[in-house]
């Protein structure tokens, strides 16, 4: 099979879809890989590493897309990189389209089977190539949300974790998930007062085992959630529902009642995010400001952290990526049900159903 290996185009996003130590693994099992000049140069993955591997490194995504059969990347593609998709191509990656309607209709347009990492799953419904970058997300919240504490980034001039004499800083993290789960580790690390929400007691219960006295845990109810919210220095969205929309958790009237100089991190942002006043934004202009309140939206956040993402994430997708290539899609999707409930998109449908549910096309 020939596969494409393009550069990412979206702001500051610096990984890439498959290091060459993956490349190296393709070629010998008799594929055809095609990359673009300087995918991995950010990370420093030079295109000799590329060729040394076995690749054919050409200049431009066009040639990338018009020759490949699968295309490997890491973020959504952006619009003109939608329009090179063509029928029967199939497109591996982040996709998120329960947010991103206009995504959605080019990828229906093009004709292109898009199998979106964030919906393929594993054993107990696991998602394992969500997994790897819902670790250094909720790892990054801490330090982001840390950051924006700041006064020079807008926050309240707090220390996550104070100092002997001075109280550390709340931290709310709404969702026990692996995000909630890393954010936690991270700001218990740093010596914050840190609370847990969710709606699974199991979670909380394998929170509890985790982190004992160190975190709190609390069975989600609206009036729980606004407590814990309203009194926090610091609370970082980890609300995920498989494929489909984030509920929105909190509502703008809320944030009247934090302090000034919060911060609100929204991780779930790439599926529309669980903060009212939500918006993208991205690692150019990661923060802006409603009613005092700091909000951190950035929709690639483990982009900042390029050469730690695409290890973590690589080694997750590449035996999907090689049962792609050594099968063709129709096998490899029937073969393995985790690997087809990645399908989102197909000839021209949508395929995922929260996906259609949440674009109104159920």
């Amino acid at each position: 099979m020939d596969i494409g290996i393009p550069k990412e185009i979206k702001v500051h996003e610096y990984r890439v879809g498959a290091t060459p130590y993956s490349v190296r693994e393709f070629v010998a099992r008799g594929h055809r890989v095609v990359v673009e000049h300087d995918a991995g140069a950010a990370i420093g993955f030079g295109d000799e590493d590329y060729r040394a591997a076995g690749a054919e490194v050409v200049g431009e995504a066009a040639e990338v897309y018009a020759r490949a059969e699968l295309v490997v990347k890491i973020k959504e593609p952006q619009p003109d990189e939608c329009r090179l998709l063509r029928p029967g191509q199939i497109l591996f990656a982040y996709l998120h389209l329960a947010a991103d309607p206009g995504q959605a209709r080019l990828l229906m347009a093009s004709g292109c089977s898009a199998i979106a990492y964030e919906t393929v799953t594993g054993a107990g419904g696991s998602l394992p190539l969500l997994a790897p970058m819902s670790e250094v997300a909720g790892r990054m919240a801490i330090q982001a949300g840390a950051t924006c504490l700041e006064l020079a980034h807008g926050g309240a001039g707090l220390l996550l974790g104070g100092v002997p004499g001075v109280a550390a800083a709340k931290v709310a993290i709404l969702g026990g998930g692996v995000v909630g789960v890393n954010a936690a580790r991270m700001a218990v690390g740093l010596g914050a007062r840190v609370s847990v929400i969710d709606r699974d007691i199991g979670r909380l219960r394998r929170i509890d085992e985790t982190f004992g006295n160190r975190v709190r845990t609390q069975l989600a109810a609206a009036a729980a959630i606004e407590r814990l919210v309203t009194d926090a220095d610091l609370v970082i969205g980890a609300v995920l529902i498989p494929g489909a929309a984030t509920p929105r958790l909190v509502p703008r009237e809320w944030l009247t009642r934090m302090r000034r100089g919060s911060v609100l991190v929204d991780v779930a942002i790439d599926q529309g995010g669980c903060f009212e006043t939500s918006r993208p934004t991205t690692h150019a202009e990661p923060t802006y400001v409603v009613d005092g309140v700091v909000h951190y939206c950035v929709t690639n956040m483990p982009g900042a952290v390029a050469r730690t993402s695409t290890f973590a994430l690589d080694n997750a997708t590449l035996p999907y990526a090689l049962a792609l290539a050594d099968k063709g899609k129709a096998r490899a999707l029937a073969e393995d049900a985790g690997l087809a409930a990645g399908l989102n998109v197909d000839a021209g449908r949508i395929t995922c159903a929260p996906v259609a549910e949440a674009l109104g096309f159920s």
